[in-house]
C-alpha cells in the first residue's frame, strides 16, 4: 500500500509540521478527493441557495463517501477489505459525477462550475482503480 503514501507528514495548524494521526491522510487518493471535496460543497451550497435541499443533502452525502471509504478502507487489516472501501469510494465517485452532469444538464449547475471538476472526478476514479488493483495482487 505504499505506493498511494505521500511522503512526509500532513500539515496541521499554521507553522507546524507533526505526524499524522491516520494513515489516510498521507494517502495521495485521500488527499485528492479531500481537495476536491471544497469545491463541491460549494456547489451544494449553491443548490441550497437555490432552494434545491434535497439535490443539495445528496450531493454532500456522496461527496463525503469517497472520502470516507478511503479513510474506512485504510483501517481494515486485509488487503480485501481495503480494496471493497476502495470499490465503494470510486462508486461514489460516478455517483458525484453523475450528479454534476445531470445538474448542469437540466440548469441547476452552471457548466462553467461543474466542467473542470468532471475529469478531476474521472481521474480520481482511475486512480482509485489502480490502487485497488495492487491491492488485489497482494
Amino acid at each position: 500500500m505504499s505506493g498511494e503514501q505521500g511522503a512526509g507528514g500532513a500539515e496541521r495548524g499554521e507553522d507546524t509540521m507533526t505526524e499524522p494521526l491516520f494513515r489516510f491522510e498521507n494517502m495521495q487518493v485521500w488527499q485528492r478527493a479531500a481537495d476536491l471535496s471544497g469545491p463541491l460543497f460549494k456547489l451544494a451550497e449553491q443548490l441550497d441557495e437555490r432552494r434545491y435541499f434535497r439535490f443539495a443533502e445528496q450531493l454532500r452525502a456522496a461527496t463525503l463517501s469517497i472520502t470516507n471509504n478511503i479513510a474506512e478502507g485504510s483501517g481494515s487489516v486485509s488487503d480485501t477489505d481495503f480494496a471493497n472501501f476502495l470499490n465503494t469510494a470510486r462508486r461514489s465517485i460516478f455517483e458525484v459525477a453523475n450528479m454534476l452532469l445531470i445538474f448542469t444538464r437540466e440548469e441547476y449547475l452552471a457548466g462553467a462550475e461543474t466542467d473542470p471538476l468532471v475529469p478531476e472526478l474521472a481521474a480520481q476514479s482511475r486512480m482509485l482503480h489502480s490502487f485497488r488493483q495492487t491491492l488485489k495482487r497482494s
